[in-house]
C-alpha cells in the first residue's frame, strides 16, 4: 500500500466527523457534555433519596432516575463507566445521533419520572438532566443568521408585496 492509499480512509472519515457536530462550537459541545455530566450526578442522587420511601411510584420513579444517570454517564461521558466493556461503543452510537435526536430522548427520558411520581426531588433531580436535552435542542435549531440577509429577505418581500398590490390595483381599473 502507498502513502496515498494510506491517507485516502482517514480524509474519507473526516467528513463523516465533521458533519456530526452540526455546526456546534467545540464549547457549545462541552457546555451539553458537562450539563450531561451534571445532569446524570442530579438524577443518581435525587433516584437515590427518591427510593428511600414506602410509596411504590416514589420507588419506580427513583429507579428510572438512577437508569438516566447511568444513560446520561454512558453518552455523555464514557471514562466514567470503564468497568463496562460496551461503554465506548455506546458512546460512539450516541455521538452520531443528530443534534434534535439527543434532545428529544433527553428530555423524554427526563420527563417520565415526573410524571409516575410529581413530587419536589422528582422535579429538581431531572431538571439538569432536561436542560441537557433543551441545550440540544437549541443546537439543532442552527445558528442565528445575519442581520444583513434579514435585511434583504425582508425588502424582496416588501418588493413583492408593493408588486402584489399595484397588479390587483390595475386590474380593478380596467
Amino acid at each position: 500500500m502507498s502513502s496515498q492509499d494510506e491517507q485516502l480512509p482517514a480524509e474519507a472519515a473526516a467528513p463523516e466527523a465533521a458533519g456530526t457536530d452540526e455546526g456546534m462550537t467545540w464549547w457549545y459541545r462541552w457546555l451539553c457534555r458537562i450539563a450531561g455530566v451534571i445532569g446524570g450526578v442530579s438524577c443518581a442522587f435525587a433516584g437515590l433519596w427518591n427510593c428511600v420511601t414506602i410509596n411504590p411510584l416514589n420507588i419506580a420513579a427513583g429507579v428510572w432516575m438512577m437508569l438516566n444517570a447511568f444513560i446520561l454517564f454512558l453518552c455523555e461521558a464514557p471514562f466514567c463507566c470503564q468497568f463496562i466493556e460496551f461503554a465506548n461503543a455506546v458512546s460512539a452510537r450516541a455521538d452520531r445521533l443528530r443534534a434534535w435526536q439527543k434532545a428529544a430522548f433527553y428530555c423524554g427520558m427526563a420527563v417520565f419520572p415526573v410524571m409516575l411520581s410529581l413530587t419536589l426531588t422528582t422535579l429538581f433531580g431531572n431538571a439538569i438532566a432536561f436542560a441537557t436535552g433543551v441545550l440540544y435542542g437549541l443546537s439543532a435549531l442552527g445558528k442565528k443568521g445575519d442581520a444583513i440577509s434579514y435585511a434583504r429577505i425582508h425588502q424582496q418581500q416588501k418588493q413583492m408585496d408593493e408588486e402584489k398590490l399595484t397588479g390587483s390595483l390595475e386590474g380593478q381599473a380596467l
